[in-house]
């Protein structure tokens, strides 16, 4: 093993030639003007935390016929009629489409909604009439919902009562279990290292490049060429290409995502694959260090770790809520996810953010950042480096927090490991969490 891929003192490095050294400031700026620019426009993003928290209260409207007595109430709430007419009037007064047909739907339901809240069942029935005899409405959920409400007793109802009750259950009882479990391993894991039983990290191994190579990375392939030119480029094509093939919304954008995303990974990884090459032989095992075998114990390191980071990323979460309620916008990939009906869209939408995304995010910052930044720095400045520029790099001020507590946790994993395969195994999970969590609220 050499030097340069395990953490040591900082050996003395020739000089960059003078060409190299402009292009990776270059890179380095355009890279923090389109971050924080990006950072500033997504504050005025719709943020997806209330339309997951008016599909659950719409749910629970759904499954509360269909729960015990005594389940009823801690699932579905006191009053979810209520609720969701609360939810709906704020969305009405709110929206920026108040008033358009798009918003129309929304309007009915919220008007018969409440109206049947106070009593007045007769003149409930018109508005929820009107939604329920537009064709065009077939796949919105408010439809569903009209449906139920009128005719309650309906076999197709009460099963779709049914449907929703374990769907509620999906969405509420299992994260808690799961999180209580988090909690467990987090505190054992606490225990261990303070009574100093935990076993101690291996050496990290990592490509044997400089500060230099990895600005150009990530910076120039990463940010210019990924996010900024490919998009520029591919973008006019890709919509040309499913024009000429008819292909319509929602699978449109569907595949919109999974090719945009192919490209934009492809200029990095090119990148990448240069500078490895540079190197000569790696270690056993490869300069990143997958090292999937046995893919059990790489899949249950994933998963215990998974589990510990899952309370502390809620924490973070409910801390920033707390401090700044008017957050900003989401991930657009996870409104698209939430009001997708249609099943090839939702695959594309899925093999981009369960296998490409952890796959080419944990090869850039936990393969390549995190072991040169941990020998240039130490481990501890190493695994908060590459944690703030993965959180950064999503463009998002009100997942910023969550997100370099997730960093924080996929960086241990590397550290502690020393495989990245494990990492890109623990996002996966991630994301496949977050995304069926998704499907479970907007189906």
């Amino acid at each position: 093993m050499t030097p340069g891929n395990q953490p040591g003192p900082r050996g003395e490095q020739p000089a960059a030639p003078r060409w190299k050294q402009l292009l990776a400031l270059l890179s380095l700026a355009l890279s923090l003007l389109l971050w924080l620019n990006g950072l500033v426009d997504s504050l005025s993003r719709p943020s997806v935390g209330d339309a997951l928290n008016r599909r659950q209260l719409e749910l629970a409207v759904l499954a509360e016929p269909s729960l015990p007595g005594p389940w009823r109430s801690l699932l579905a709430g006191p009053r979810p009629r209520q609720a969701l007419a609360t939810a709906l009037d704020n969305d009405v007064n709110s929206s920026a489409e108040a008033g358009s047909p798009a918003a129309l739907p929304v309007q009915l339901l919220q008007r018969g909604l409440s109206l049947l809240e106070a009593g007045d069942i007769q003149r409930a029935q018109e508005p929820l009439e009107q939604l329920l005899a537009d064709p065009e409405l077939a796949e919105r959920p408010e439809r569903r919902l009209a449906e139920a409400l009128l005719r309650p007793q309906a076999p197709a109802v009460l099963a779709e009562g049914r449907r929703a009750a374990l769907r509620l259950v999906g969405v509420t009882v299992v994260p808690a279990v799961v999180l209580l479990l988090g909690i467990a391993l987090l505190l054992r894991e606490l225990w261990l290292r303070w009574r100093g039983r935990a076993p101690e990290a291996p050496p990290l191994q990592g490509p044997a490049l400089g500060g230099l190579d990895v600005v150009l990375l990530i910076a120039g392939g990463f940010v210019v060429v990924g996010e900024l030119l490919t998009p520029l480029l591919v973008a006019p094509l890709l919509q040309g290409l499913l024009t000429a093939q008819a292909i319509t919304s929602p699978l449109r954008e569907g595949l919109s995502v999974l090719g945009l995303y192919l490209a934009l990974m492809a200029g990095p990884l090119l990148i990448l694959q240069l500078q490895l090459r540079g190197l000569g032989p790696g270690p056993e095992g490869g300069w990143l260090q997958f090292r999937w075998r046995p893919l059990a114990g790489s899949l249950r390191r994933a998963l215990r770790t998974l589990l510990m980071v899952l309370p502390l990323v809620s924490l973070a979460g409910w801390l920033l809520e707390r401090l700044w309620s008017n957050g900003s916008g989401s991930n657009p990939l996870l409104e698209l996810v939430l009001n997708s009906h249609n099943r090839p869209a939702l695959a594309c939408f899925g093999i981009t953010a369960v296998v490409l995304a952890p796959l080419f995010e944990e090869t850039i910052f936990r393969g390549v950042l995190l072991p040169v930044a941990t020998r240039q720095l130490g481990p501890g400045w190493g695994v908060l480096l590459s944690a703030a520029v993965f959180a950064v790099a999503h463009l998002s001020l009100g997942e910023l927090l969550p997100l370099l507590v997730l960093g924080l946790g996929l960086g241990w994993l590397r550290w502690s490991g020393g495989r990245l395969g494990s990492c890109v195994l623990m996002h996966a999970l991630w994301n496949g969490l977050t995304f069926s969590n998704l499907v479970l609220l907007g189906w």
